[in-house]
């Protein structure tokens, strides 16, 4: 098989999959993701003849490269907004939604959320995207020991979290202070 078949073959087999990867770490609009996928793309045919047997780990390990790009780019132009001060985005009101206004499962988001960004990255590349560990090891760029351990030590920490806002729900503030001691 050539280098473009082989690149038309996981084009074809794993397009979806890489938007759907890049669309959950992007909350923006579509054309952020398309434009992300499309560089993803872009530089897998460039290096089509390294694309290795099983390409969607590596196609990932692209994917959070091109990621990164476009974040800081993002940040870049966030603050020429704010530093311009008339752009119509800089002035949009946000309203804040009530205390029970929450979804199911936003306490997993909040968990998440408490951690680093190379803690939910592990842990979104398993879950989410169903990665194995030597899958998970091809996508950072590590062995899979310390792949597995960057796994072991992210769900400990989330695990962490989870306990901590638990006891926050639970755990009830009492009232006047002290407790009579009899």
């Amino acid at each position: 098989m050539s280098t473009d078949d082989a690149f038309a073959d996981a084009y074809r087999a794993h397009y979806w999959a890489v938007s759907r990867f890049v669309a959950r770490r992007l909350d923006g609009q579509a054309y952020d993701v398309e434009e992300v996928v499309a560089e993803v793309f872009s530089t897998a045919w460039r290096r089509r003849a390294e694309l290795p047997d099983s390409p969607l780990p590596w196609l990932y390990g692209v994917a959070r490269n091109c990621l990164a790009n476009t974040v800081r780019g993002l940040g870049r132009y966030r603050r020429l907004l704010n530093k311009l001060g008339h752009h119509e985005s800089t002035r949009s009101r946000q309203t804040v939604p009530s205390p029970d206004a929450g979804r199911p499962g936003d306490w997993v988001h909040e968990a998440l959320a408490r951690l680093s960004p190379a803690d939910r990255e592990v842990l979104r590349l398993t879950a989410w995207e169903e990665l194995t560990l030597d899958e998970l090891a091809v996508t950072l760029g590590c062995s899979q020991s310390a792949a597995a351990m960057r796994l072991h030590r992210a769900r400990g920490r989330l695990r962490t979290q989870i306990d901590r806002m638990q006891m926050t729900v639970t755990v009830p503030a009492r009232a006047g202070g002290r407790r009579d001691e009899r």
